[in-house]
């Protein structure tokens, strides 16, 4: 991992220039009160009414109208084209987690890149707001705060096994991978455990368990 351009012992909010859903900046920042921006995401954020305390990226999408209502000591380009914004961001941040949002919706290219930032080692935890649903990387044993009927989907990023407690359709003898066997559309019988054996599997639970999620993915402060 890169040097930090920030560094924090609690949560903080990440916002991207992809599509921000009712409520998401408020919800996040609710959780996660620090905020930094992954290149334009600084765009949103200044027109929601909030003050980015970093700006990370190549810069391509911040305007000379964002740029104007920045501290320059705020912004921190990064001007490599071999990752995305998100990816930039992620590096440079040491936080036990981080919330992103603005990282879906519009562009599928845009949102598959951020799938694939989210498994790439060396990085901080993330948490992905959706419009009704959080997105996350499951490498490791994790409780998932889900009640009776929630949807919990399992999408593997490359091949993976994984055990389960608490899901309709247990996850023992399946291997998955993005190019066979998935586990979208499974189902909570209540509070779940799953033990993936390695790294790679994203998980996807209702938006309403934000909360409770937060401390089973937050790695400790280092």
């Amino acid at each position: 991992m890169n040097k930090a351009i920030v560094e924090s012992k609690e949560p903080l909010t990440l916002v991207g220039g992809g599509t921000l859903f009712k409520g998401d900046l408020e919800a996040a920042l609710a959780l996660a009160p620090r905020l930094v921006a992954a290149d334009g995401g600084a765009g949103a954020a200044l027109a929601a009414g909030y003050m980015p305390e970093a700006v990370i990226g190549d810069f391509d999408s911040l305007t000379p109208g964002m740029r104007a209502q920045l501290p320059e000591a705020s912004l921190h380009p990064i001007p490599e084209q071999d990752s995305t914004d998100f990816g930039k961001a992620l590096r440079s941040i040491s936080a036990p987690l981080v919330l992103g949002a603005g990282f879906l919706g519009d562009r599928v290219d845009h949102q598959l890149a951020a799938f694939n930032v989210l498994v790439q080692p060396g990085r901080c935890p993330c948490i992905i707001l959706g419009a009704t649903e959080v997105i996350f990387h499951l490498h490791r044993e994790t409780r998932l705060p889900v009640e009776a009927g929630d949807l919990v989907s399992l999408f593997p990023m490359q091949p993976v096994t994984a055990r389960s407690e608490g899901l309709e359709w247990p996850l023992e003898g399946l291997k998955m991978s993005p190019a066979g066997q998935i586990g979208t559309s499974n189902r909570a019988l209540g509070p779940a455990v799953v033990r993936p054996d390695g790294p790679g599997l994203l998980c996807m639970i209702p938006r309403r368990h934000l909360a409770a999620l937060i401390p089973e993915v937050a790695q400790a402060p280092r």
